[in-house]
């Protein structure tokens, strides 16, 4: 099977500008393509984890890729799938996440001389001169079109800025740029983004006459919300020092049921025998899928040795045994501990389970938070320094473990 007809078939595709002609690039190596990511945190988070995988899969198949960091970007933020602006970032935050970026993106794309190659539209935009821009490009986009792109729709009842209205033709100058300096022919992206993308292939043809194509990959949504990624503790980071290996594994592992296939293929490298096999299996094996799928992803983002501890910790978790030495750990001082033992609420907080104690209180209200698998009551409720000096387990809903321990 070719790499474009995999794509389809591990539902990655969502639209396509055309498909004859992006289907025989992609299947003879033949796609520049571009993904760009604005760097709105110190971290890539799962969001960006399907993009980098579409990434390596085209790599793979011979297909080079140019990652684009939006260094310059990142100073207008992108109104898509927002509810309000964005905070605008100082020039040192946005060049220290880049950075940030590339040495992440280092794990996934194997960069060098004929592979991937990374730039950043800073490098260009930051020295645009206004006037030449608005003759350049700007004659060549419709104020009533722009208006009608998704992007911008959903943001017209809450205002949107002057600012963020730019943003179109900036990823559109981005393409138009990467295409006369390094020969760029496609755009992927969410299918958020498929304006945005569509004003890109646009301005290079009106341009230039070359031809130039787009094709919008699925995003995973889920009952739970329409961003991926994001939990009640916030983002699911690759970084990390942000969400550790067992945090990154709990959170596949906890997937909904109807999703874990799903995830499956968009997301792993397991062959698609394989998957159309477990496919077929009974449903008393959906834990089995999870754990390979938690598996799968800990390994492509942090390595196998640490997937392996994660899956250990888990096991002792869930199984009743193994070694939990690999969970999240928070060793605290005996000196600071009264002789009463700590409160649930202090506890935590100290853990960094949570932002505020608010948000503890409510949560143990709502029964989810247990300690060594017995539910909390109450907010007040101790822990006693005897069972700290032992080690236990804090569960934060279902998804989130921690130990604590005197040491």
């Amino acid at each position: 099977m070719q790499i474009y007809e995999e794509l389809q078939k591990r539902g990655l595709i969502a639209q396509v500008t055309d498909e004859p002609e992006i289907r025989e690039l992609i299947n003879n190596g033949g796609a520049r393509f571009y993904i760009g990511f604005d760097p709105t945190a110190d971290s890539l988070h799962v969001g960006h984890f399907m993009a980098l995988c579409l990434m390596k899969r085209l790599q793979m198949a011979g297909n080079r890729p140019v990652v684009l960091l939006g260094g310059g970007t990142g100073y207008i933020g992108d109104p898509s799938g927002r509810t309000d602006m964005r905070s605008m970032m100082t020039p040192e935050t946005i060049q220290h996440n880049c950075e940030c970026f590339k040495k992440q993106m280092e794990r996934f794309i194997e960069f060098g001389d004929d592979k991937a190659i990374i730039v950043n539209n800073a490098d260009w935009l930051l020295s645009l001169n206004y006037v030449t821009l608005l003759r350049e490009v700007g004659a060549h986009f419709s104020v009533n079109n722009m208006l009608r792109a998704e992007c911008y729709k959903q943001r017209m009842e809450r205002g949107l800025s002057f600012l963020e209205f730019n943003y179109m033709i900036m990823q559109a100058y981005d393409f138009l740029h990467l295409h006369t300096e390094y020969g760029c022919n496609m755009q992927f992206g969410g299918d958020d983004q498929w304006s945005n993308m569509l004003a890109g292939t646009e301005l290079i043809r009106k341009k230039t006459g070359d031809d130039a194509y787009a094709m919008t990959i699925t995003l995973l949504m889920n009952s739970e919300g329409k961003k991926m990624g994001k939990t009640a503790k916030g983002a699911v980071w690759l970084d990390p020092n942000k969400t550790s290996p067992f945090e990154f594994y709990q959170y596949w592992r906890n997937v909904n049921d109807a999703d874990v296939m799903k995830c499956i293929r968009m997301l792993t490298f397991v062959s698609l025998e394989e998957i159309e096999e477990m496919e077929h299996w009974d449903d008393s094996r959906i834990n089995e899928k999870k754990d390979i799928l938690a598996y799968e992803l800990t390994a492509l983002v942090h390595g196998k040795e640490e997937a392996d501890k994660a899956k250990e910790a888990s096991r002792a978790l869930f199984a009743g045994g193994g070694d939990d030495s690999n969970m999240p750990t928070t060793t605290l001082s005996d000196t600071d501990i009264p002789a009463e033992g700590l409160s649930i609420v202090d506890l935590m907080i100290q853990c960094g389970m949570a932002k505020s104690r608010g948000e503890i209180r409510r949560l143990v209200e709502q029964g989810g938070v247990s300690v060594d698998g017995e539910r909390i009551p109450s907010f007040d409720t101790l822990i006693s320094k005897d069972s700290l000096a032992n080690g236990v387990k804090i569960r934060k809903g279902k998804k989130v473990f921690h130990k604590a321990i005197i040491g």
